[in-house]
This record gives structure tokens, C-alpha cells and sequence, in this order.
């Protein structure tokens, strides 16, 4: 579905705290090793390449790792893109939000209830007293599938330090390709001005020279191991910088405003979101 705004652009269009989404594809309730965690919600919506690796990195989990829980996944986009509820950023259908994969203190797999914030040791305690241990396995292994899906570049894993060091340990352990362990470790990053993100993760995948093209701006770095993006010139980048500022329901504004804009444009974007949520 094309989107108001950019009705002849294609993909994610703009900045992730400044854009839309057109032709996404809406991550089915449940399937093969994962859940959504709001089932009825209209937050769902994604870039293709992002919900089909979703799709696979929770199915290779389940497989590698039969009879655990499943993952739950919390918000993507909406149908269009643009603002939703409980984020600043998820605005063009490259951004979802994971719950960590978890145990009882004992190691047998749980559904995760839902963004119980986890300590340095990997506990959580829940209400009515049971407590929780973070699953580094298959948060690892969950990882190493997205990290390695050739369909989509991972550029942001956003989660808590000290999480980040439970994971990373377990991975120096067990994994034998210590390259991908610090491609790992450079896009887990914790949000400078948001909550930790001990709770939940934060996944962002780059836009890539087809959807750049198509005017995906991925403010922030882009790692020296992504393939190169081309340079926008002419109007189409301010013209993109504009069109997203505004809801992509109402784009009158934005177009009545082309002529305005001038040559001081950000070059990134915060890191994530200052709400909780990512």
C-alpha cells in the first residue's frame, strides 16, 4: 500500500524518527517459534525483508532448539508508517522490538510475560515471586541468525550493557567465528537517551543502496562491513526530510511546504527512543 505521503517512493522513505512506510507486509499473530506479543495491535507492519527474517531467525530457534518458548515480538510499524503509540522512532518499518528469550532459574525455557526489566546477573523477580533468568542461548542464537541472514544488515541491537555482557560472554565461549562475535558486539549499543533496554530489544536494520535509492535515510553510522550507500542529490533529500516530518494521513502541510526548505539538514538521529519502548 503506498503511502500519502510518497505515493511514488517504495519502502521505508525518511529517517526512522522521521518517515513512512510503503509496500510493508503485516508479521502474521503467530507462527513457527514466535508470538506476537500484542496480538490484536495494528503496530505490526514492516519492511518485507524484516518480517521474512523475523519469520526465519524465529524458526531456525525452534528448530535448533526444540520445545522452548516461543519469542515474543513486540511492536514493528504501522500499516503506513509514520507515528504510533509508545515510540518516537518505528516509523518506516525497520525497527521491532524483541523480548529477551528467557528460563526459570532452574534453565527450563518460559514465554517471557512481557518487558520485565532484567538485572546485571540476568534475574528478574515477577510479582507473584517467581523470577526469571535471561536465556543466553538462544538470545544468542537468535542473534547469530539475524546477524548472519544475508536478506537484511543489522545495524542496531539496542539493549542493556550489561545484558550486551552476558550475551557476548556465552558467544567467546561457544562461538567459533569470533568476527561475527564482534560484528555483534559493535551494534549492541545502549540507548544514551532512553531506558536501558533491560527489558526488551531494540532491532534496527539498515536501508540499503536499493532502498536508498528509493529515499531510505539511515541516520547514524554505517558500518564499514555494509555495502556502500549511494549520495541523494538534488531535492529528492530535502524533499524526503520534509515529506516525514509530517503524519502521513494529513500531507498537506508537507507539500505546501517544499519551497521552504534550506540546505541544514541533520546527518543522524538519535540513537533510539526516549519513551519506553524503543
Amino acid at each position: 500500500m503506498p503511502s500519502p505521503l510518497a505515493p511514488n517512493l517504495a519502502g521505508s522513505i525518511g529517517m526512522p524518527h522521521n518517515g513512512v512506510l510503503t509496500g510493508g507486509v503485516e508479521l502474521p499473530r503467530r507462527g513457527p517459534g514466535y508470538e506476537r506479543f500484542r496480538p490484536t495491535s495494528p503496530v505490526y507492519w514492516g519492511h518485507p525483508r524484516l518480517v521474512a527474517a523475523i519469520e526465519r531467525a524465529a524458526r531456525a530457534v525452534e528448530e535448533k532448539r526444540p520445545g522452548g518458548a516461543p519469542l515474543v515480538v513486540g511492536d514493528l510499524s504501522g500499516p503506513n508508517g509514520g507515528k504510533i503509540p509508545r515510540h518516537n522512532s518505528h516509523r518506516t518499518g525497520r525497527d521491532v522490538d524483541f523480548l529477551y528469550y528467557v528460563t526459570t532459574p532452574s534453565g527450563a525455557p518460559i514465554r517471557n510475560p512481557g518487558f520485565i526489566p532484567l538485572g546485571a546477573d540476568g534475574l528478574a523477580q515477577l510479582a507473584d515471586g517467581r523470577f526469571l533468568r535471561l536465556d543466553v542461548e538462544r538470545q544468542w542464537l537468535f542473534f547469530r541468525e539475524l546477524l548472519t541472514d544475508p536478506e537484511i544488515d543489522v545495524q542496531f541491537l539496542f539493549m542493556s550493557r550489561e545484558l550486551e555482557a552476558l550475551v557476548i560472554e556465552y558467544a567467546l565461549a561457544k562461538e567459533t567465528d569470533l568476527a561475527l562475535v564482534w560484528r555483534a558486539q559493535t551494534v549492541m549499543i545502549q540507548p544514551v537517551d532512553s531506558l536501558p533496554h533491560g527489558d526488551h530489544v531494540h532491532m534496527r536494520i539498515a536501508c540499503r543502496p536499493e532502498d536508498a535509492v528509493n529515499g531510505c535515510l539511515g541516520g547514524g553510522p554505517h558500518w564499514e562491513w555494509l555495502e556502500p550507500l549511494p549520495t541523494l542529490e538534488g531535492p529528492l533529500d530535502e524533499l524526503l526530510a520534509l515529506v516525514a516530518q509530517d503524519d502521513p494521513f494529513e500531507p498537506e502541510p508537507a507539500l505546501e511546504r517544499v519551497a521552504e526548505v534550506d540546505d541544514e539538514r541533520p546527518d543522524t538521529e538519535p540513537l533510539s527512543d526516549a519513551r519506553h519502548g524503543g
